[in-house]
């Protein structure tokens, strides 16, 4: 067990450095999208969720556990998203 809970440990460790280069990438958007309206794009959230469950299907995750996650990881986003939009204007 003490193995699987390192391997999980590190895991952890390896997404939380993607999801901070995905935040910057969040940051970046905001500092380029002209008004506040078009920061949330539906369309662009169901591409996303699109491209992730193809993604997971190839790599065997589970629908189940990759389509929740990346919902909520792209509506945390958009909430910071939109908190980096007020603030640099």
């Amino acid at each position: 067990m003490v193995e699987v809970r390192d391997g999980v440990d590190r895991m952890d460790r390896a997404l939380v450095a993607l999801i901070a280069e995905r935040s910057r990438y969040m940051q970046a958007a905001a500092r380029i999208k002209p008004s506040r309206d078009v920061v949330r794009d539906e369309d662009r959230i169901e591409d996303v969720v699109t491209k992730v469950l193809k993604t997971a299907q190839a790599a065997g995750l589970p629908a189940e556990i990759a389509e929740p996650v990346w919902r909520e990881l792209v509506e945390q986003s958009i909430a910071y998203e939109f908190k980096v939009w007020d603030k640099t204007r």
